[in-house]
């Protein structure tokens, strides 16, 4: 028997696509979950223990937002993935603010399988961890065993993606990171539409979290990507 990629809880009220995301997902060997609500899949997550959770932004008993919050409260590890029919920025910049990536609908079956796997693949630890020395870059410190982040030792609270973009600058410190190397090597997209918005998103939020411990440590060089000062 081959072993599951991971457990996805899928949170959708339309039946059609949950058996399509569900049929999809078992097909590419995750274990899946179901619910049409709130209220279902809090009740799902009681006993068992997803590794990612395919959330609709609506849902017709809640958020699927604050869902994803109270799941993230209960495993922090959780990854999140949210789905909206909705193209607001301000909706998507919402989710994005604890969440690890959003599907816009409609959206192709094999982009969601692809990015479930991308997110679990930066997101899960191995089983076992080696120990390793720490990133250093000024005043930052990435634990690489804890995947924890300080600076001016100061313990900064980043989600799974968030770390794993400062990771990458900082292993690439000293020359400005291209947009579309973020996005293949962070997000594992291989052909990103021009238009998507996802990093600016997450530098956003890495600079909010970053800049309130000292001055600012990331750059931008407009039209080309990002680096550290």
């Amino acid at each position: 028997m081959t072993t599951a990629e991971g457990t996805v809880l899928v949170v959708e009220d339309e039946e059609s696509i949950s058996d399509v995301l569900a049929i999809a997902l078992r097909y590419h060997r995750f274990d899946v979950m179901t619910a049409g609500s709130v209220r279902e899949a809090l009740s799902l997550t009681e006993h068992t223990r997803p590794d990612a959770a395919l959330l609709d932004v609506m849902l017709p008993d809640g958020d699927g937002r604050a869902l994803g919050r109270e799941l993230r409260a209960r495993r922090p590890e959780l990854a999140l993935v949210f789905l909206t029919a909705r193209d607001a920025p301000a909706e998507i910049v919402g989710a994005l603010g604890f969440g690890d990536d959003y599907i816009t609908k409609p959206f192709h079956i094999d982009e969601v399988v692809a990015r479930v796997t991308a997110v679990l693949r930066r997101t899960r630890p191995a089983d076992v961890l080696p120990q390793r020395a720490p990133l250093r870059h000024g005043d930052l410190e990435l634990d690489e065993t804890t995947y924890s982040v300080r600076r001016a030792g100061r313990t900064v609270e980043l989600t799974p993606t968030e770390y794993a973009l400062l990771r990458f600058l900082v292993r690439n410190s000293g020359r400005i990171v291209p947009k579309e190397d973020l996005l293949r090597h962070v997000w594992q997209y291989e052909h990103a539409p021009a238009e998507s918005t996802v990093v600016e998103t997450y530098i956003s939020y890495l600079r909010r979290k970053l800049d309130v411990l000292g001055p600012p440590v990331i750059t931008t060089r407009r039209g080309v990507g990002y680096g550290l000062t």
